[in-house]
């Protein structure tokens, strides 16, 4: 039996819709976030999960406390989970930082895995602490199912490395919607296979609680 990791980003925040950067700020979910997860958490409320981990900030707790109350687990807090921290665009709506920081962020668009905002991480950080603690939760549950909750960027970062995909195109060639579910296998440990990707089914009002990967 595989090691499976059912990867979830967090639910939609105020801040999702209005496409702020939000990487390290921490802001709860939005009535629509708590929704879509209420659903994700029917979803998969026939699942045998092992641990639930999740990034510590308030979106992502608060998505896996949601998704853990089914199966009568506790969210494991860890913070290599969490988003990437843009620094000094943290907070603000694109469109200004398109024209503030014009020139900064040109550089960041051609290679969002090297270039960071001033302040911030690059994707090469943000994997230099992702990929180890993956790792170390897929040794940890061997043959096991396990729920990680983490975030748009992180989780597109992850997966493109996984794959063995260019990193440099996770944001261009690679979606994450908010509540999004993704399937991976490890088997053995050490190899990845993606075998469901920003499934949003669960948005529907009426989900069957059939598995996912079925």
């Amino acid at each position: 039996m595989p090691t499976r990791i059912y990867l979830v980003r967090h639910g939609a925040t105020d801040l999702t819709t209005d496409d702020y950067f939000a990487g390290s700020s921490d802001v709860p979910l939005s009535d629509e976030g708590h929704r879509q997860v209420a659903r994700l958490a029917e979803r998969l409320r026939r699942e045998k999960f092992a641990a639930v981990y999740a990034s510590p900030l308030q979106r992502t707790m608060e998505t896996a406390h949601t998704l853990a109350l089914p199966h009568a687990l506790a969210p494991i807090a860890d913070p290599a989970l969490r988003e990437i921290d843009y620094g000094h665009w943290e907070g603000l709506p694109r469109a200004l930082v398109e024209t503030r920081f014009a020139d900064e962020y040109a550089r960041w668009q051609e290679d969002p895995f090297v270039v960071a905002p001033q302040g911030g991480e690059s994707g090469v950080n943000v994997l230099n602490r992702l990929l180890p603690a993956v790792r170390a939760i897929v040794e940890r549950h061997r043959q096991r199912t396990v729920l990680v909750v983490s975030h748009k960027g992180s989780n597109r970062l992850l997966i493109s490395s996984l794959l063995g995909l260019d990193p440099r195109g996770y944001r261009e060639r690679l979606e994450q919607s908010p509540a999004a579910l993704n399937v991976i296998e490890f088997a053995p440990e050490r190899h990845a296979r993606l075998c469901l990707f920003n499934d949003v089914a669960h948005y529907a009002a009426a989900v069957a609680a059939a598995p996912p990967h079925a």
